[in-house]
């Protein structure tokens, strides 16, 4: 099946890009990012800056938004049976176009990544066509919020995660004054 991604969720002073990598079923079916009941992704965001599960989504996604948080997908299309990552075929990706949006919002510190899938897709296809200052960009991989990552415990996850909060806390360059 063909997928389409969706836009980013961003405001223009983002601090962090969180990448997956192309909505899953239920996603798409909601159009919404992370729609799976059992996906720990808002869970996590809920923890880190009160973007949870139990808020509406559009408050969720601004509540994301206004902490320094953008979220996106390394795929801007693809052909997937199901939703699994593994399940992508590599020749049918079409990448985002991240120097757009990178000059768009040059805040951007930190581009972490949803699993290592969505690292693996961003190295192969994005990073090689980016500009020197955009390559420059410090990464980080983090693990997925899928269920079908379930190994690995969401305390552990959140533990992991909670390493993007350093980008979020303001530079001294930042500080009114």
């Amino acid at each position: 099946m063909h997928s389409q991604g969706f836009p980013p969720i961003a405001r223009r002073d983002a601090r962090v890009l969180v990448l997956g990598t192309l909505p899953g079923q239920e996603s798409l079916r909601r159009r919404q990012y992370y729609a799976q009941p059992r996906n720990a992704f808002w869970t996590i965001m809920g923890a880190l800056c009160g973007a949870g599960p139990e808020l509406p989504y559009r408050a969720r996604t601004r509540r994301l938004a206004a902490s320094g948080i953008a979220l996106w997908d390394v795929c801007a299309t693809a052909v997937r049976a199901g939703s699994l990552d593994a399940a992508i075929v590599a020749g049918s990706v079409v990448v985002n176009d991240f120097a757009a949006f990178l000059a768009r919002h040059p805040g951007v510190r930190l581009v972490c990544f949803n699993g290592r899938t969505a690292a693996a897709l961003y190295r192969h296809h994005v990073l090689p066509a980016l500009g020197p200052a955009a390559r420059a960009l410090p990464t980080l991989e983090l693990p997925s919020t899928s269920p079908a990552h379930a190994a690995v415990p969401l305390a552990a996850k959140l533990a992991r995660w909670r390493s993007l909060a350093a980008a979020l806390a303001p530079r001294a360059a930042d500080a009114p004054g």
